[in-house]
């Protein structure tokens, strides 16, 4: 099988970017459909109109519905055509990111990409996640291309919540684990082929970058400034995650996260937070040495990541939730089967419980 890397045309990144934006987007088309999110727009769109102005780009704005469905993205096609867009930007956070992505597949125009937070690595990923209008999961949408461009205003990344950069920590902290156990095995990625050296280097400086500067990151972001630090935490969480998964590949970390899915109890909370206990499991699973993981719950502890099921508010009748939890992630076409060895569901269920107990033995050292 051939080794494929993909990724983004062009990745900027950088404190007020936004106000260089036109200068960035000008070589790609004349007029833009910018599809933001409505709070975004409330404090974006006079520094975005101002610097398409002066690159003497047109566009029309269009306030994002709310749901990444085939509905909205129809709607938004009626509007791009009658303003005679060229191109797509899309602003804001994910669902609104994978519609632009998906409006532009489906019209045939460029897409440029600007993440208002660092919470996931899927700005830079050819695939946008379609749901109902009444938000329920409809289907994968995989892309032809990667965005051509992908532009991310730190500042604006930094005067989110906090909270949001640690999830994206703990999206990213499953990279290069994920990445590692897919090269094992020889895995098919989402790029379509087997990992290359480069795919896999980005993984591993992913994770070497989150165990450098994450917590000084997190500071940062907690005050809501840009630092050298929280730079790198965002093209980590954005870029070298986005890339090392898209081309590293995903084994059980995510596989986990989905099976935890399958109970109610953790619903609240964000991707990566999940993902973390995932990538805890994973490291379990592997039987990986003791430093690996007391390097990485200390981490998530450090950036206030969970550790344990309770983390998670997974409190009661543990063991029947966590055959459930186990068995959906070992359910057919689940990443987990990337893993260099056959995985069972009793396997996982054991590797959920022992995480668990790690996590509070952790917690119990340290508190």
């Amino acid at each position: 099988m051939d080794r494929i890397i993909q990724s983004p045309g062009k990745y900027i990144q950088g404190a007020d970017v936004l106000t260089r934006l036109g200068d960035y987007l000008k070589p790609m088309a004349d007029r833009w459909l910018v599809v933001g999110d409505k709070f975004v727009l409330g404090f974006a769109e006079a520094t975005l109109r101002n610097s398409l102005e002066a690159a003497a780009l047109g566009c029309e704005i269009a306030p994002f519905g709310g749901e990444c469905s085939q509905n909205e993205i129809d709607r938004l096609r009626d509007i791009a055509k009658r303003a005679e867009c060229s191109a797509v930007l899309g602003i804001g956070g994910g669902k609104t990111l994978d519609t632009a992505k998906a409006l532009a597949h489906f019209m045939g125009l460029p897409v440029a990409i600007a993440p208002t937070i660092a919470s996931t690595d899927a700005p830079c990923s050819a695939l946008s996640v379609i749901y109902t209008d009444a938000g329920e999961f409809d289907r994968y949408l995989m892309l032809p291309h990667n965005p051509n461009l992908v532009i991310v205003d730190t500042k604006i990344v930094a005067g989110a919540p906090s909270r949001l950069l640690a999830a994206g920590i703990g999206d990213a902290m499953a990279t290069w684990f994920e990445a590692r156990a897919c090269s094992r095995s020889g895995a098919t990625t989402m790029a379509g082929g087997k990992c290359t050296q480069a795919a896999l280097a980005l993984a591993e400086l992913c994770y070497n970058t989150l165990t450098e500067e994450a917590e000084k990151a997190m500071l940062a972001a907690e005050k809501h400034v840009v630092t050298p630090a929280l730079e790198r935490i965002v093209e980590a969480n954005t870029y070298l995650s986005g890339v090392g998964f898209e081309s590293g590949g995903l084994a059980a970390a995510h596989a986990i996260h989905n099976g935890l899915t399958a109970i109610p109890d953790a619903h609240h909370y964000y991707h990566g937070e999940k993902v973390a206990f995932g990538t805890l499991t994973q490291l379990v699973l592997e039987n990986a040495p003791q430093e690996e993981l007391e390097t990485v719950a200390a981490l998530c502890y450090a950036v206030g990541l969970p550790i344990t099921l309770a983390g998670l508010d997974i409190e009661e009748d543990i063991p029947a939730k966590m055959r459930i939890v186990a068995e959906a992630a070992c359910a057919e076409g689940e990443t987990i089967h990337n893993m260099p060895d056959d995985v069972t569901a009793d396997q996982v269920y054991a590797a959920l419980l022992v995480a668990d107990q790690f996590g509070q033995q952790c917690l119990h050292n340290w508190e």
